[in-house]
Order: structure tokens, then sequence, then C-alpha cells
């Protein structure tokens, strides 16, 4: 009995010691393994890849997103590659295997951008793992994800009502980060410098699985489902969406400055309309 109880002892105390190395609200599997076993994925695998081989991409990029979400219908992802890798991304494809249109977005990703850096907002509709599938310019595919926590977010409720999303449809802001806006409001932009900016477009994005409050009748889908942000003639990056990406898409990014001055934004949505702005890189927002 009493050679029981001290191994019983010495079992806690271990798991003790394990606990204080774990992060707190993580378990230890978490942080070794960021995604879950799939049976989605396996059944999806084909469809979005085919035959290609997918290569672990962690020695490659990154991929940020809440373990657990504060809200399902605008969880952030940051996709970020990795200091000092060779291997330039120039198309890359956001997955959440569980959402009932599982590839939220297809980019295409523009030397104006360089080294891979986007961030956006996504919809998840059932605990699921989100992934980001980059293809390098030799055409070799890389995989990381993220499980996320989260449930309803293609069927929440939009923040705005219809009349107020309708009038603002198609608006667009400009957002700059660190140095720029100092140093556009006082010279010409540094052509070579490396700078953070983020482009938001008013939309709805319905996904045609969420109910009118009122009516109690489903929303049609309508959505943004292609933008493409330019410095100047250089593409930053072309996106192809689906329903996944959250109301009032907004896409931040690090791109290399080429002394344009100026993003042009072009975008379409489901009902067939066009927006174009043009966005002077200059101190504030736009």
């Amino acid at each position: 009995m009493a050679l029981t109880i001290d191994r019983t002892r010495r079992t806690l105390l271990a798991l003790a010691a394990m606990a204080m190395l774990t992060p707190v609200g993580a378990a230890a599997s978490e942080v070794e393994n960021p995604m879950q076993p799939s049976e989605t994925w396996e059944a999806l695998r084909h469809d979005i890849v085919g035959e290609r081989e997918i290569r672990d991409g962690s020695a490659l990029f990154t991929l940020d997103a809440p373990y657990r979400a504060h809200d399902a219908a605008i969880v952030p992802v940051d996709i970020r590659a990795l200091p000092g890798t060779d291997a330039r991304v120039v198309r890359l494809t956001l997955v959440v295997d569980e959402n009932p249109a599982p590839v939220a977005a297809e980019f295409e990703i523009g030397p104006a951008m360089g080294a891979l850096d986007l961030s956006t907002r996504v919809r998840v509709n059932a605990y699921s793992n989100i992934r980001a599938i980059a293809e390098t310019e030799d055409g070799a595919l890389y995989m990381v994800g993220r499980y996320v926590k989260a449930s309803g977010g293609c069927s929440a409720p939009a923040l705005k009502d219809a009349d107020a999303a309708i009038a603002a449809l198609g608006q667009m802001k400009l957002r700059l980060f660190d140095q720029i806006a100092a140093e556009a409001a006082s010279a010409a932009p540094m052509s070579g410098a490396r700078h953070e900016a983020q482009v938001m477009v008013r939309h709805p994005n319905y996904s045609g699985l969420q109910m009118n409050q009122v009516t109690r009748l489903y929303i049609p889908a309508h959505f943004i489902d292609t933008l493409e942000v330019k410095q100047g003639e250089e593409l930053v990056f072309r996106m192809t969406a689906g329903i996944s990406i959250s109301e009032d898409p907004a896409f931040r990014f690090t791109y290399t400055d080429n002394g344009s001055g100026v993003f042009h934004v072009h975008a379409t949505d489901t009902e067939g309309s066009v927006f174009d702005r043009s966005l002077p890189i200059t101190g504030g927002a736009t």
C-alpha cells in the first residue's frame, strides 16, 4: 500500500510539473500539434489539390488564429513568411475544413507584396482546422494550419441592417501602419522600404445562411467574389473568394514601396457590382 501511495504521489508531482510547463489555457497536445485529425479534409483534399504532394510548411510560413474565437463571424487569420526563407509564395489557398464552402479564398501573391504577409477575417461554422496551402515559385505546395474552436459563424446575423449595408456598399478605406504615415506626410514615398497597410471594403458579404430577423426568411448570398490590390501598376495580391470571408472584408498586408504613391483597388461581387478606387498612400486613413 505504501509503495502504491508513493508511486501515486510521484505521478501527481510529475503531472503538476508538466502543467507548469504548459501555457495557460492550452493542453500539451494543442501546443505540439496545432491541427487536429480531419476526416473532412481527407474528403476535400483531392478536390482542392488533386494528387499533388503537400509538404509541411512550418519552416516556411505561419498561420496564426485564436484557439477559441471571440466571435465566430469575424475570426482573425494572419499568414506570414518566416524570416530568412528564400522560397517566395506565389499562390495561397485558405481553407476552413468544416464550413459549408470550405475554400474561403484563393490568393495570387504579387511582386509588390514580396514576402508573404497577409491577414484577413473569416467565418467559422463549426470547430475546425483552418489551413493555408502555399505554392512557391518552383510549384511545390506547403501547408500549415490551426485548430479553432468556434461555431455558427456562417449563419450569424449581419452586424448592420440591410438598408445601411446597401447604402455603404463598396465604400473603401485605407489604413497605414508603422512609420509610413509620418514619411508620406512630409516627403515622397520611400522606394524599396517595407510597410504595412490595410484595405477595407464595406459589404455585408451575405453567406446565404443568414436569416432576416424581421421576415424570418433567409437572405440570399451576396458577397465580394474578387478583389485586386495594386501598388501603381504592380500587383500586391488578387483574391477569388467564397462565403467564408467576413462582413466588411479587410485585408492587412506588408508591401515593398515602389514609389508610385497609390493603391488601385478593384473588386466585384456576386450581384455584378464593380467597385474601383484609387487610394493615395499618404498620412492617415482614406
